[in-house]
């Protein structure tokens, strides 16, 4: 706000000047009386918050991006906070796509000409020579096992798990607010479930982590009692067992001290000021079997609704061993979200960005096999998160073996995150990674909410129109055959090549050989 009220003072003291000494003080009173109304427009909008919380600072570094108005934002505060671009955030590309989508372009709206890359690794999809129709409605899919007594159809594209404490009171409203709008889920995150969840009325899968925030004793132990209590509310859809996620697999997640006001430390049962560091695991199960019966417990405490966990892949054969604990117990999750190592947070350890955790391709095959090698596929759907953004990355995880998808810092940049890094340190220019009570009301709700509601609806509309294309009238018909990847200079193979797809229960009767060691080993009772 400084150089709004120097510019506004100056306005003030000119026109004293002008007044009392010499006209000519109009030629300075003029132009900085322009600023200050400039600057007092800059605070009263409300679809920018850089210019909310930058009044004119945030015009000046970089006035000729103007001309590139889906740019401004990252630019901006590229300038204004001076930290240099790392490049681990999603290309140029994408980030405008999810700015103009927000903004409401439509899927079908022309963007002139792209420029493809046909280097070895380029993916593509197949299209038909005979393509269908889209869809009057967008998708959804059943989440529901055949323990589950209140199913849930879930969208294609949902909002991944974002905690309150990591995001504002006003991002969390107006991510709800958007599912609401837009009829998708919002995953709360590992940090509780909070009155900013409740009040937008938007339906919630609510996720429980290793510190069991909402749902905790003063030990830091599950309360079953205040768990059921909170899973019956009606905003309630599913609830989530978080193992691992990818950004961190291995560490339990963590909130900056800065960060921990008053508020959140009441809703997760914690000292005010102090960084809050998860468990590296939970308390309640050691095994895959305790596990799958841990699951069994949370669906009956929760009254029937569906019930699963999120991971990222690690050893193949420790997912084996939970499928081992599944068919012993007869227990099976409705569903599991596979995490990739590409995942982001604002607080991870740096080390384990890119190193630790196996990315969504393989991740994600990896648990749709062991599901069909073990005969349970039909019982589990398998939701996909890591880097989703737009309408082919939804179309190719669905070709991998997911049901759904779900998309964390793409709903952030629909809020208008302008990626500046500074989620850990409670100073985020837009408000939506802070507590800061002067920054978070820069994040206007009610238009948020509108540009989270446009952007998931113009995504999930442009992955159907290109499975329309593909022939394809729903996500059922897509198969491996229809992704291909260029391997050579002259070679094309489809993932159905490339990749060794098991058939149902393969794995309960002549485990290929590929797998056979991995089965052999996979011990129910033992990660």
């Amino acid at each position: 706000m400084l150089p709004l009220l120097l510019v506004a003072l100056g306005a003030a003291g000119a026109l004293l000047l002008a007044g009392a000494v010499s006209a000519w003080w109009w030629c300075a009173a003029g132009p900085l009386l322009a600023l200050t109304a400039l600057g007092a427009r800059d605070l009263a909008q409300r679809r920018d918050s850089v210019l909310r919380n930058y009044p004119l600072l945030g015009r000046v570094p970089f006035l000729p991006a103007a001309v590139r108005p889906t740019w401004r934002r990252y630019v901006v505060e590229r300038g204004v906070d001076g930290r240099p671009y790392d490049g681990r955030p999603y290309d140029q590309s994408v980030r405008a796509l999810v700015y103009e989508r927000a903004a409401g372009a439509e899927a079908e709206a022309p963007s002139g000409t792209g420029r493809a890359v046909y280097e070895d690794g380029h993916e593509f999809l197949e299209p038909s020579l005979r393509p269908v129709g889209v869809p009057d409605e967008p998708p959804v899919v059943r989440v529901g096992g055949p323990d589950c007594t209140q199913p849930y159809d879930m969208a294609l594209l949902n909002v991944s798990a974002m905690s309150f404490g990591a995001l504002s009171s006003n991002a969390v409203l107006a991510l709800n607010r958007g599912a609401a709008l837009g009829g998708f889920a919002h995953d709360t995150g590992e940090g509780g479930l909070s009155d900013h969840h409740l009040r937008g009325g938007g339906d919630l899968v609510w996720e429980i982590g290793t510190g069991y925030f909402g749902c905790r004793t003063p030990e830091g132990d599950f309360e079953a009692r205040e768990f059921a209590d909170k899973a019956a509310l009606p905003e309630v859809k599913c609830v989530s067992l978080k193992l691992s996620q990818g950004a961190g697999p291995g560490v339990g997640g963590v909130l900056p001290g800065v960060k921990v006001s008053a508020e959140i430390a009441r809703e997760r049962g914690v000292p005010e000021g102090v960084t809050v560091v998860s468990p590296a695991c939970h308390r309640v199960f050691s095994t895959p079997r305790e596990l799958v019966r841990f699951i069994a417990r949370m669906r009956e405490l929760a009254g029937g609704k569906p019930t699963g966990f999120k991971l990222c892949v690690g050893s193949r054969r420790q997912f084996l061993a939970v499928c081992k604990a599944m068919l012993a117990e007869g227990v099976t999750p409705d569903f599991v979200v596979v995490d990739g190592s590409e995942g982001g947070t604002g607080a991870g350890p740096p080390e384990f960005a890119g190193t630790v955790g196996t990315p969504l391709t393989e991740g994600l095959m990896t648990v749709h096999n062991a599901l069909v090698g073990a005969g349970l596929r039909d019982r589990v759907r398998i939701g996909a998160s890591g880097g989703i953004a737009t309408g082919p990355d939804i179309v190719r995880r669905l070709l991998q073996g997911a049901d759904y998808t779900n998309a964390a810092r793409a709903m952030m940049l629909a809020l208008g995150c302008v990626q500046a890094g500074r989620c850990h340190t409670d100073t985020c220019p837009t408000g939506v990674a802070t507590q800061d009570p002067r920054r978070v009301r820069a994040l206007d709700v009610a238009d948020k909410s509108e540009r989270v509601r446009r952007y998931q609806r113009a995504t999930v509309l442009g992955a159907s129109r290109i499975m329309a294309a593909m022939g394809v009238r729903d996500a059922g018909g897509l198969t491996p055959d229809l992704l291909m990847r260029r391997v050579g200079p002259t070679t094309v193979r489809s993932y159905a090549e490339l990749h060794e797809w098991l058939a149902p229960g393969v794995l309960l009767a002549e485990p290929p050989p590929d797998w056979a060691s991995d089965w052999a080993a996979a011990d129910p009772d033992a990660f």
